[in-house]
């Protein structure tokens, strides 16, 4: 499938309405009718450290453990903002140490932007001023590295791709979608080493004074409130 073919509306009454969604879950969607209202809406959620194992929450699992990982914020903001227009489309991002980052993204007038959660700020969405996937991914090169992050490819898929799969309501893991993730074809990143070794000795220098922070260093003009 295209690039462009994954931004297609699916067939009228494949999208919830507001019958299949509980009260509260309905004020929510609502309430949060942009990408930043709900990049800010998923920032006021616990972040995820899947402590009693792996998991995949669905939007509704979300709302109810209060908790999301970055695939599981993705598919909360994919269910809202699906209701105001927005196709649910991923982004998945992959690193040389296998912790990979999963976006969603959006368009607007014409440019790309995502909605994100993560435990370091640096990693959550960007405004929408990007005019390929592949400039928006590079965007978090910086900010992606740590002791051994690096980013080293990235690829994209339409949710609508998972056919009658219920990756909005289930309350069971929705592991499938991370398979589908990974599953689809990437693009790979060729970057420079010198660009690499001079901000992960950043990020050294500053985990030596702060084990316990995330860097806050970077600049932030792309990066969605």
């Amino acid at each position: 499938m295209s690039f462009n073919a994954q931004w297609t509306r699916p067939a009228a009454g494949a999208i919830p309405t507001k019958r299949d969604f509980s009260t509260r879950e309905w004020q929510i969607i609502q309430k949060h009718r942009t990408p930043e209202q709900v990049q800010q809406f998923l920032r006021a959620i616990p972040y995820n450290r899947e402590m009693d194992g792996a998991t995949c929450y669905s939007f509704r699992r979300v709302l109810r453990e209060n908790t999301a990982h970055c695939l599981e914020g993705a598919l909360v903001a994919a269910v809202i903002l699906e209701q105001h227009g927005y196709p649910p489309m991923l982004v998945s991002i992959e690193s040389q140490d296998k912790l990979d980052h999963v976006l969603l993204l959006f368009k607007r007038k014409g440019r790309l932007g995502c909605v994100a959660r993560s435990r370091d700020v640096g990693l959550h969405g960007r405004k929408p001023v990007f005019r390929t996937v592949r400039d928006l991914v590079m965007s978090y090169f910086e900010q992606y590295i740590d002791k051994t992050g690096r980013i080293t490819g990235y690829g994209v898929a339409s949710l609508y791709e998972l056919g009658r799969y219920d990756w909005r309501f289930s309350l069971r893991n929705v592991f499938k979608v991370e398979r589908h993730l990974q599953d689809i074809p990437h693009r790979q990143i060729h970057s420079s080493d010198a660009r690499y070794e001079k901000a992960r000795k950043r990020y050294l220098e500053f985990h030596s004074r702060h084990p316990e922070g995330y860097p806050d260093y970077f600049e932030n003009r792309s990066w969605l409130r």
